[in-house]
């Protein structure tokens, strides 16, 4: 049976204990300044550039990495990091670009950019639909994907799983932006290292499988046993050409999809838009260095894992209640051989990456809902305080549809590829 050890238990609570220690500390400090708005949503002025940098990638990162992106370099290999290399690319154009313009005009949330820009009905159109995608995409598939990563590592029922995550990223979110942001700095350092980890752990584990002589042949060796997996670029009539058409993905549809995600997603720009330019700016230009290091941290795993799975290695594993092989049961199975203590720091850093990003969409849902239309149809007269409460109970109930509609993913084979 599937489970952590008492060292592995150790580590986590360690790495739990720590975050919400130093959550609870930042909490404090700054409980007895004035807490409006801008402070609860945006931190203003409080991040520092490497706090802003690690919190874009924090709430960027969850389990749709650790689990379903290593699920599709399972299925379909190295193509998959395309999203990760172009938006390394992306985050330098928004932050030359994009950021100047919404700190000159004082944008606290993409709503407001299009009101200004346009008119309130546009505006409205996209809060809404933010809050959709949030809640019934964002928050549903995090809640979904980490609760089966911790039910396949421990044997926690699942149910279980949803329910710890949504407390754990409660206890940060409820704190508001300055809390997220520099829990997020522990956060980031966590998930790296355990990534990298496992990284080392999965070739490593190919090399004494495969008898390499050392633990950097495994990769030439990945790319012998597994050649179909290193294409960056899909022809017509390969079989994931219709997930990631060709050339085409790089020149056209994706840039769409990049400078959508990373230039008007309010949880991503949020963390710039309470600095200034120089500050925010930095901050984006770290994220993207912190961004080329997903594809080695969950990709090589996913293909890793394809490579032993083909070579006989943990069949059944891979496989669900019916038999059928399931591409995003790569990463936990990898996990679950790890050494003792590894094994621990992985899964601090998966639920970090989880957490993080719960966290983040949380705080963005709470904005927009409470600035974009709670006071602007609700409320006009609110006072700060309540426009504060008003996002903290958002939270909660977004969680909760979250977690009644996130068994229903259970159908889909690869969850990154519903995203």
């Amino acid at each position: 049976m599937n489970h952590l050890s008492g060292l592995d238990c150790t580590v986590f609570f360690i790495y739990f204990i720590i975050v919400s220690a130093y959550g609870y500390w930042v909490y404090r400090s700054k409980k007895q300044q004035k807490t409006d708005t801008k402070d609860y949503f945006l931190a203003e002025g409080s991040l520092t550039w490497w706090a802003i940098g690690a919190s874009i990638i924090a709430s960027n990162i969850s389990a749709e990495h650790f689990i379903g992106m290593s699920g599709s370099g399972f299925a379909m290999g190295l193509a998959i990091a395309s999203y990760e290399w172009m938006a390394a690319a992306t985050l330098i154009i928004v932050a030359v670009y994009f950021l100047p313009i919404y700190i000159k005009n004082h944008i606290y949330t993409m709503p407001q950019f299009l009101s200004r820009r346009y008119n309130n009905t546009v505006s409205t159109l996209m809060a809404v639909f933010w809050l959709l995608v949030y809640v019934f995409v964002n928050l549903t598939s995090i809640f979904f994907l980490g609760a089966v990563a911790i039910e396949t590592i421990t044997g926690i029922p699942f149910s279980t799983c949803i329910i710890f995550l949504a407390i754990f990223s409660a206890i940060i979110t409820l704190g508001g932006m300055k809390v997220i942001g520099y829990t997020d700095v522990i956060q980031v350092v966590v998930l790296v290292i355990g990534g990298l980890i496992t990284c080392y752990m999965a070739l490593k584990l190919v090399s004494e499988k495969l008898h390499t002589q050392t633990v950097l042949d495994a990769l030439p060796l990945l790319r012998t046993e597994a050649s179909d997996h290193f294409h960056m670029i899909f022809n017509k009539g390969d079989k994931f050409y219709h997930e990631l058409p060709g050339i085409a993905v790089l020149v056209g549809g994706l840039w769409i999809n990049n400078l959508n995600y990373w230039g008007c997603n309010q949880y991503i720009v949020q963390r710039a838009l309470g600095a200034d330019l120089k500050t925010g700016r930095n901050g984006l230009i770290f994220a993207a260095f912190l961004k080329l290091l997903i594809p080695v941290m969950v990709v090589i795993p996913g293909i890793a894992a394809f490579v032993l799975y083909q070579r006989g290695y943990f069949q059944a594993e891979m496989l669900d209640a019916a038999g059928v092989l399931k591409p995003d049961h790569a990463y936990p199975v990898l996990m679950n051989l790890l050494p003792t203590g590894i094994k621990g720091m992985a899964f601090a850093a998966l639920t970090a990456a989880i957490v993080a990003s719960l966290a983040g969409k949380s705080n963005s849902i709470a904005t927009i809902f409470t600035l974009d239309i709670y006071k602007k149809y609700l409320n006009p007269a609110a006072s700060e305080r309540k426009l504060v409460n008003v996002g903290r109970w958002a939270v909660v109930v977004a969680s909760l549809i979250a977690i009644v509609v996130a068994p229903a993913l259970r159908s889909f084979d690869q969850v990154y590829q519903f995203i």
